[in-house]
């Protein structure tokens, strides 16, 4: 037989029964309504529920087929009207047959002063927790009894599990040998191991440049969102989706034999690992990715390192160290905020509880290792927190609000590092205020020092350049032109010893900044520095030798010269060069002959 899927919901005088059986006939449908019981058949499909109240059969009931969708959906009238029936959204308890709700063991030995008081208290939920560590005197336990207490899992109900499991037992837990090892040497261990993960640099870079932890503070979480539900006062609405009902009804129910230190530890170990999960979900806004089913083992102890707590502030301090010493993000606002987070969902009822562990079955489920943690675990939590009445959750949440931790607790030195930071860091800031005039003084004396010598050069050079252009000025008036040249003639420069070439541009360039560097210059003058500068764009030169290397034919022009002087073709010619050269003067040596013509002259 198939059990189909369905979903309950109430009104105040009915109880709605949704039941999901494509493919079958409209007419062959079975239902029987006895009290609390309520079965239903049509082939191949067959539901049978054990209700949290009573029902009855007195022709108000009614019920509809969607053919398309396969949807069987029934009204069945309550034996109360009004009456509010609890946990409808427990599917895993609801599958369970009846009489299989305790789980007290059939057959119980009970010794004759007992047998007074038994049925007094026969329900063990009905007994209110003191969630005050109870003190009991030490006793010492034979080497036996210490390898019998080492068990683990839910409830410490299992052992030898990892003794199976070799391969797979450093990718799920951290502890080496857990069939080996007693709760207080785990313990020993995990402190010691979290004391040397912790990294100073690591946390003083979260507490410094908190950006991105600021952003994840003003994340909202799913259970932020819900609204008060309007079937259990107090309580969320919670809905759940198609693949989480369907887990749900997966879900094989099961018997927890469970004393009462058992059971302490189970609360315990259960707000363990929703702070781990809070914070998972905080951390990645919600998103779940590859390193989700790290970032939850590894923050919780009790999945990480099978711890047992006897504590609430166990629990606090364990989550905080691990919190301060494995993720990404280490600071300390997160493990306060996932504290309130817990207590939250802890308000919100168990159907808030069991939505939270529904996710992390489903992602432990979808990872390799990790679904061993499930078996372990998450699907015990499962299935036991459908049964637990929600005052005991309400409770929890309670003392869970009323917890304190601070970094002192932690034992991490946290308070000493950050006010070493701090000292650190206003000394950096005096030291950079010192500095910061002193670099602003050399700036100002350089710029100004810099200024002072650019002014002094210019000044210098439009002096030198207003002198040279007085000269040239008297030497264009006195001798004029070519007559200059013989008057005075400089001294000869060979011209192969000399690179014309990159000095003409140089001299061109400089006599064009004369010229623009002179505004005061009078206009006489500036007309005789544009024509000196017209002359050596004409690029004359005159050269001992025309045959010399590089030299051209004469051109008209230094014919002309050469017939108005009388010299001979071998004297001195003037002609044009490709080149940017400077004006240059050649002196040559006269015959005495023309010496004393000239003289008689």
């Amino acid at each position: 037989m198939i059990t189909p899927a369905f979903d309950l919901s109430q009104e105040p005088d009915h109880l709605i029964l949704s039941i999901r059986v494509p493919y079958t006939r409209t007419s062959d449908f079975d239902l029987y309504i006895d009290g609390t019981d309520l079965k239903f058949f049509a082939k191949p499909y067959f539901l049978r529920l054990t209700l949290p109240g009573r029902i009855i059969e007195d022709g108000r009931e009614k019920a509809k087929f969607d053919i398309d969708k396969g949807l069987f959906t029934l009204w069945v009238p309550k034996e109360t009207p009004g009456e509010h029936f609890e946990g409808l959204q427990m599917l895993t308890s609801l599958l369970a047959p009846k009489g299989s709700r305790s789980a007290k063991p059939l057959v119980e030995e009970v010794s004759t002063e007992c047998s007074e008081r038994v049925g007094d208290n026969e329900d063990e939920d009905e007994e209110d927790f003191d969630w005050q560590v109870e003190q009991e005197i030490y006793t010492e336990k034979t080497e036996e009894e210490l390898r019998a207490l080492q068990k683990y899992g839910f409830g410490n109900q299992r052992c030898g599990v990892f003794a199976r499991l070799q391969k797979e037992l450093s990718d799920v837990i951290d502890i080496k040998n857990p069939e080996g090892t007693s709760a207080a040497e785990r313990r020993q261990a995990r402190l010691e191991a979290e004391a040397s993960a912790f990294s100073t640099d690591h946390y003083l870079a979260d507490w410094f440049e908190d950006g991105e932890i600021k952003g994840l503070l003003k994340f909202r979480p799913w259970w932020t969102k819900l609204s008060p539900s309007s079937e259990q006062e107090g309580e969320s609405a919670v809905p759940f989706t198609d693949d989480e009902k369907e887990q749900l009804r997966k879900f094989t129910n099961r018997s927890y034999l469970l004393d009462k230190a058992s059971r302490y530890q189970a609360w315990l170990s259960l707000v363990d690992i929703l702070l781990a999960y809070t914070y998972e979900v905080r951390s990645t806004e919600g998103e779940h990715n590859v390193e989700t089913p790290w970032t939850i083992r590894k923050l919780s102890g009790t999945l990480c390192w099978l711890e047992t707590y006897s504590s609430l502030q166990e629990v606090l301090v364990s989550f905080g160290r691990r919190v301060l010493c494995y993720p990404l993000y280490r600071h300390f606002s997160l493990v306060s905020l996932a504290i309130h987070d817990t207590a939250k969902i802890l308000h919100s009822g168990k159907a808030c509880v069991l939505k939270c562990l529904l996710d992390i079955h489903r992602v432990f489920r979808e990872n390799e290792p990790a679904y061993i943690l499930n078996d372990l675990y998450i699907t015990d939590y499962c299935i036991w927190i459908q049964r637990v009445k929600s005052k005991k959750v309400a409770d929890l949440a309670a003392t869970l609000e009323k917890a304190t931790l601070q970094k002192t607790d932690l034992e991490l030195e946290i308070d000493e590092l950050e006010d070493a930071a701090r000292i650190v860091a206003v000394e950096e800031e005096q030291q950079a205020s010192k500095r910061a005039p002193v670099s602003s003084d050399d700036s100002s004396s350089s710029s100004d020092s810099s200024s002072t010598s650019s002014d002094s050069s210019s000044e210098s050079s439009s002096e030198s350049e207003e002198s040279e252009a007085e000269e040239d000025c008297t030497e264009s008036k006195e001798g004029g032109g070519g007559e200059m040249f013989k008057d005075n003639p400089p001294e000869p420069q060979p011209s192969a010893s000399v690179s014309p070439t990159p000095q003409a541009h140089t001299s061109f360039s400089a006599e064009k900044r004369r010229e623009d560097a002179l505004p005061s210059a009078s206009e006489g003058s500036r007309q005789l520095i544009q024509v000196l500068g017209e002359r050596v764009a004409e690029e004359l030169r005159i050269s001992p030798d025309s045959s010399h290397k590089g030299a051209r034919q004469p051109s008209s022009a230094a014919t002309e010269t050469e017939g108005t002087s009388g010299r001979s073709s071998g004297g001195t010619l003037l002609e044009p060069s490709p080149r940017r050269n400077p004006l240059l003067i050649v002196q040559t040596q006269q015959d005495p002959d023309d010496l004393e013509g000239d003289s008689i002259s």
